[in-house]
């Protein structure tokens, strides 16, 4: 549904029923996941889950809508901009993909293998002192957090490419997040089935990442009192030396807010 970003009011509405890109089955009533802005085109990206289709809508002539649509993988759901928001790569992740979607040529530029069920958030952006920039992804089936090269010009070997994988805490992950301040990289784990890693973060130094990750306990130091206490979703604030975590609990549990210094870690 295309909206009047003042009103709210409708003002065109799109299927999105249609064919798989696989098995060439007919969905009904496929989803739509992530929604982003182009920063080339008046378009937005849109990730239809079911289907594995990208969509991207000219929103310059409303009344003659022009949709161009990207085939990529099943169940599309979260992704962000690499760090010139040229690039998107957004995860399908029962398919174990991330897909990379030139935003500029308007085409599909590459798809990369990752495991397991990858789940990005928006993922993160640094620069890795031996393949250069990449983007993060961690994964709800397992411990891995996947590095993906992002620079084609400078760094074309590594270019949408599996570049380095690390271990975190365990499965379970829904959010990556660093900031260009920070030398952090901050890993949640709120779906895994061991307390202690939910109701924890990993945060990793992104110029040693060799050492290892530091575990914080994120749901003590908001001292509540019964529930699942899931720590969920890092952000940093406009400064980049602060990190905020929601602390989860059930709807008659109390829940949370911490906030982090990025530098000290405290």
């Amino acid at each position: 549904v295309i909206m009047d970003g003042a009103t709210l009011e409708p003002l065109k509405i799109v299927s999105t029923r249609g064919m798989t890109v696989d098995t060439q089955e007919y969905h009904p009533e496929p989803r739509v996941a992530a929604i982003v802005a182009s920063h080339q085109h008046p378009e937005f990206i849109v990730n239809v889950k079911e289907t594995g289709r990208i969509l991207l809508v000219d929103y310059s002539d409303i009344d003659n809508l022009s949709v161009t649509t990207i085939n990529a993988a099943r169940f599309l759901h979260d992704g962000g901009w690499d760090s010139t928001k040229r690039y998107f790569l957004t995860a399908a992740n029962k398919s174990d993909k991330v897909a990379v979607v030139d935003s500029k040529e308007r085409k599909l530029a590459a798809m990369v293998d990752v495991d397991k069920i990858p789940h990005p958030g928006r993922g993160a952006n640094f620069v890795h002192p031996e393949y250069g920039p990449v983007w993060v992804t961690s994964a709800l089936g397992n411990s891995k957090i996947t590095m993906i090269g992002t620079d084609p010009e400078e760094h074309p070997e590594q270019a949408w490419k599996a570049v380095r994988v690390i271990e975190g805490q365990g499965g379970g992950s829904l959010f990556v997040k660093t900031h260009p301040k920070s030398s952090n990289l901050w890993v949640d784990t709120p779906l895994n089935p061991e307390t202690e890693i939910s109701q924890s973060v990993a945060v990793f130094d992104i110029n040693d990442l060799d050492a290892g990750f530091e575990v914080l306990p994120i749901a003590e130091w908001a001292d509540l009192g019964e529930g699942p206490k899931r720590v969920v979703h890092p952000e940093f604030n406009k400064a980049g030396d602060e990190v905020w975590f929601s602390v989860w609990s059930g709807k008659e549990e109390e829940s949370a807010i911490v906030i982090v210094d990025d530098k000290t870690r405290k």
